[in-house]
């Protein structure tokens, strides 16, 4: 069946949620209205704080729909205490906004437990998929790479890495532009009988399984910057240590080369020379640069913006909204689950005369 290209996206965003306030949460909408003249908002929070905001940007204000609450689910509420308010929060109002189909995806800088436990609660995982995965890009020495999980799930067996590797392969067909990403699963070393049984299970019927995808095999933790690899696969204790690991080490770069540079009036100099390649180092390791975490696997889409992200930062994560439904990711991992059921290769090893 042939799926209707969405050339028109209509984006949920909760405005209230993280920590830019609504003047800053509609700025970077801006920009995105700006990036993608066909698409539409549905503006999600304080009537009067959006109405404010819009009459400085007559452009997205043409283009949005206000829903008026003044519920906000805040960094400290539980998931539990989230779920309570899931119809009047301006965060569990983008996510119904999805479910009734007024919507095509929805966008939070808010609480990540409670983004996800109002994702899961309302749209429910895809056929095929046990658990969502939270994937989002890593930058690396070469290109960026998709890790996925990066904290939905703590503990995940082997049909769960498999069904992350491919949804993670076709996040990064959408966002990288690869026909066949190169996908393998993390572990503590790259010998086929290192690691646990799940992590070898879930190899053995990638490498027999007919994707679009490479399947590479194992890689270890200080290969993960590499990019080597355009898909990481992990449960999400470890994706999410990992992640937080990278990020801590890119600002321990840019700091001890911002100490180093002005320990004496030599450095100083050396610091003016090379200040072009340096502003490019920090561009890259930016992390607003690779905003916007997407929980995969669910009847429709999420994604999280990091809560201290900036205007830039908001605007980007938009935009991986938009170029997953533009491209209609959901019907890839659709598809390409159909077809891994219909031939994974333990059942056809089983089924096979003898």
């Amino acid at each position: 069946m042939t799926v209707k290209p969405i050339t028109d996206p209509v984006i949920a965003i909760d405005v209230m949620g993280g920590d830019a306030g609504p003047a800053d949460v509609l700025a970077a909408v801006d920009i995105a209205a700006e990036r993608y003249p066909k698409a539409r908002f549905r503006l999600h929070g304080r009537e009067a704080d959006i109405v404010a905001a819009l009459g400085k940007l007559p452009r997205l204000r043409a283009r949005a729909e206000i829903f008026h609450t003044d519920d906000v689910v805040l960094g400290t509420d539980k998931p539990s205490q989230a779920l309570r308010r899931s119809r009047t929060s301006s965060m569990g109002m983008a996510i119904q906004s999805v479910k009734d189909g007024a919507a095509h995806a929805a966008v939070s800088a808010g609480n990540t437990g409670a983004l996800m436990a109002l994702s899961l609660f309302a749209l429910r995982t895809m056929d095929g998929i046990d658990r969502p995965a939270l994937a989002a890009l890593l930058p690396t020495l070469k290109n960026d790479s998709v890790v996925l999980d990066l904290g939905a799930n703590t503990e995940c067996d082997t049909e769960n890495l498999v069904q992350f590797a491919i949804m993670g392969a076709a996040f990064a067909r959408t966002v990288l532009g690869l026909d066949r990403p190169r996908v393998a699963l993390l572990n503590i070393g790259e010998e086929e009988l290192k690691g646990t049984g799940e992590i070898k299970d879930a190899a053995g019927l990638l490498r027999g399984a007919d994707l679009p995808m490479a399947f590479q095999g194992f890689v270890e933790g200080d290969k993960i910057g590499q990019g080597d690899v355009d898909v990481i696969v992990t449960d999400g204790f470890s994706g999410n240590i990992a992640l937080k690991t990278a990020e801590g080490t890119g600002k321990l770069v840019t700091g001890l080369l911002a100490q180093a540079f002005r320990s004496s009036w030599l450095t100083q100099i050396g610091y003016f020379l090379s200040r072009g390649a340096l502003r490019a180092l920090r561009a890259h390791l930016d992390p607003n640069a690779h905003n916007g975490a997407v929980l995969l696997g669910l009847n429709g889409l999420v994604v999280k913006s990091h809560g201290s992200a900036n205007i830039r930062g908001i605007a980007n994560a938009i935009g991986v909204a938009h170029d997953l439904v533009v491209d209609q990711v959901g019907e890839r991992i659709a598809r390409d689950l159909a077809n891994f059921r219909a031939h994974r290769p333990d059942i056809a090893d089983a089924e096979a005369p003898l």
